[in-house]
């Protein structure tokens, strides 16, 4: 009787599995369907208020399409606004903050991994405290340090911060990929006679290089939307940001929010192309270190 009952189960397992198949994918392509719509929306929605006037703002639904777009709103914020000036500041700021950073942590972390040295584990873990110290807690010592030595309402401020937050985060992102990296080749460079620096730069850096678009993009958006340095360290109007430039438009007693639209549009399209430009890397680099052997 048992091993009918097996049998039957087995010739029943495969038709229920196939039958039930579908209704899963279809229920989980509807599920990813509606995350993606929810992610998108957002952008749509901004992408729309950007080409409205403030009375049309707050006079018709916020879901009304406009009923004649001002593209006049980019013209404004591109020529009367400055944005030119402040996306070019967060521009370099950002590219300047990235290279330092992802330099400086492959070498770090190309020190930790694969030179023996005694004090690798305490410096490791003093870049590990650091992922825990708040932002807001260091602005007035970073505030006096940069005021002696000159750097206040200098980019080097700017650039400064952004590599030193950004450093423990990067690190511990290509720690574990560094350890997936077979030691074989590095082997056969150093019995060619391939010094620590030529295995290192040609050898391991290009062998790195879906982690490092994952590391870079990261850094991107963080350096990108970053609003509490700049607007502490930085108080001439031609070395500001993007995101500190917004509060042009808002004044007193009333804001452009048309303009404020364009603006936060404006801001946001340099992330998207990097991120579209680089995804499959990204992706690539984010699973490349999950299994290791």
């Amino acid at each position: 009787m048992s091993q009918r009952l097996a049998a039957a189960r087995a010739e029943a397992g495969p038709a229920g599995r196939s039958a039930a198949s579908p209704v899963l994918k279809t229920l989980l392509y509807a599920a990813l369907a509606l995350i993606a719509v929810a992610q998108v929306f957002p952008l749509l929605w901004l992408a729309v208020f950007s080409l409205k006037d403030t009375q049309e703002i707050f006079t018709k639904s916020p879901l009304s399409l406009p009923a004649s777009p001002k593209w006049e709103n980019y013209e404004k914020v591109w020529t009367e606004g400055n944005i030119g000036q402040y996306f070019f500041n967060s521009v370099w700021y950002t590219v300047a903050a990235v290279a330092a950073t992802v330099l400086l942590a492959s070498l770090v972390t190309f020190a930790l991994t694969r030179m023996k040295w005694g004090w690798k584990k305490p410096v490791l873990g003093l870049f590990m405290v650091g992922i825990m110290i708040p932002i807001h807690s260091t602005l007035i010592p970073l505030f006096q340090m940069f005021m002696k030595a000159g750097l206040t309402d200098h980019p080097l401020s700017i650039i400064l911060a952004y590599t030193a937050f950004n450093l423990p985060l990067t690190i511990m992102i290509l720690l574990g990929f560094y350890e997936t990296l077979p030691r074989e080749v590095e082997e056969a460079a150093v019995m060619d006679g391939c010094s620590v620096n030529r295995i290192f730069f040609q050898i391991v850096l290009p062998m790195t290089a879906s982690v490092l678009a994952t590391t870079v993009i990261i850094n991107m958006i963080y350096n990108w939307n970053e609003f509490v340095f700049v607007n502490t360290f930085i108080s001439s109007d031609t070395l500001k940001t993007l995101t500190v430039g917004i509060q042009n438009f808002i004044g007193q007693y009333s804001a452009d929010w048309g303009a404020i639209g364009a603006t936060l549009m404006i801001s946001i399209l340099p992330i998207l192309i990097a991120f579209f430009a680089l995804s499959n890397q990204i992706v690539e680099g984010m699973t490349a270190g999950s299994v290791k052997g």
